[in-house]
């Protein structure tokens, strides 16, 4: 079966909670899933974190971890329980609910449907992982109160949002902000496994800086943090982690052109690496800028967990915008 076209009308927006509500978020990863139940300060009820299942299977264990973290809550807790958010990796057609697809986790054209609702007898809201993630440090994280502003989440792949003028760019698949998939050594660059050449992600995702070390040296790494601390040290290190600061700034030079956010903000396991990734990364956008002034470029204040704030966010305020 092809897959499953997203609709272009979108679904109905619920009314935010009142203060006293509890929300469920649920944050579904490649590897781990991670849930909280949390109340309007932010505060966590309950919370737990299990590995994801590859296929179908992965959606057995999201209802599994509601069900376990609703299971911890007083009877007076769990009733003030009002709705849930639950964000998925690939493309997600937010306004029919489904898991359109997910080459990480292996699922498509997954009809979402009640299963979730059903069980937990509250509205569940779905949404995309990254723009859910990318969302929160716009509006309440590093970006706050700046209307034009890029993030970009670097793991194991590299991707992110945009927002403009104040509001969050949707394609027609409800997400924007493939970044990782735009090719900056094409055609002689490294396979990626989109199908294309020379992508953003075959140099500056973790897994590849992580990857390119290792090919250049013959010593295997437990990761991209082990290279960025040889940085200072080690010239294989320093040659590696250039290569993958100029793909990203090769990769966003077209953004910044075409919409000018004055900041960019870097979430996601690299973000780790602090200054040592933001300042280069500063000096390689405003070295190939002439028209534009270059954006600041921060890290994310919400680190691995803004994918669960994102979600109670949405699931408080039943909207991502």
């Amino acid at each position: 079966m092809g897959m499953v076209r997203p609709a272009n009308d979108p679904p109905a927006i619920p009314l935010e909670l009142p203060p006293e509500a509890l929300v469920l978020g649920i944050d579904v990863g490649g590897t781990t899933m991670k849930g909280e139940i949390t109340d309007a300060a932010g505060a966590v009820h309950a919370a737990g974190v299990i590995e994801t299942p590859k296929g179908l299977a992965a959606f057995d264990a999201m209802t599994a971890l509601g069900d376990q973290l609703l299971g911890e809550l007083s009877t007076e807790q769990r009733a003030l329980v009002a709705r849930a958010a639950v964000i998925l990796p690939g493309i997600v057609d937010t306004a029919r609910a489904i898991a359109v697809f997910s080459s990480n986790v292996g699922w498509r054209d997954v009809v979402i449907g009640d299963r979730f609702s059903a069980r937990w007898g509250m509205p569940v809201l779905i949404d995309h992982d990254v723009t859910v993630g990318g969302w929160a440090e716009w509006r309440f994280g590093a970006g706050r109160g700046i209307d034009d502003v890029c993030v970009l989440m670097i793991g194991t792949g590299i991707s992110g949002t945009l927002s403009v003028g104040g509001r969050l760019v949707r394609s027609a698949f409800g997400q924007a902000g493939e970044y990782g998939h735009i090719p900056v050594r094409y055609p002689d660059g490294l396979p990626c496994p989109c199908g294309n050449i020379g992508c953003v992600e075959t140099l500056a995702s973790g897994a590849s800086v992580a990857r390119a070390y290792s090919t250049r040296t013959g010593h295997e790494t437990k990761g991209a943090a082990e290279v960025f601390a040889l940085l200072d040290t080690d010239p294989d290190a320093e040659a590696v982690i250039s290569d993958a600061v100029h793909a990203l700034a090769d990769g966003l030079i077209g953004v910044v052109h075409a919409v000018c956010p004055r900041l960019i903000v870097l979430g996601g396991g690299l973000a780790g690496a602090g200054a040592a990734l933001t300042e280069p990364l500063h000096r390689a956008i405003a070295e190939r800028l002439r028209l534009v002034p270059p954006p600041q470029v921060v890290v994310g204040e919400f680190g691995a967990r803004a994918g669960l704030i994102g979600a109670a966010r949405f699931a408080r305020c039943g909207i991502v915008r």
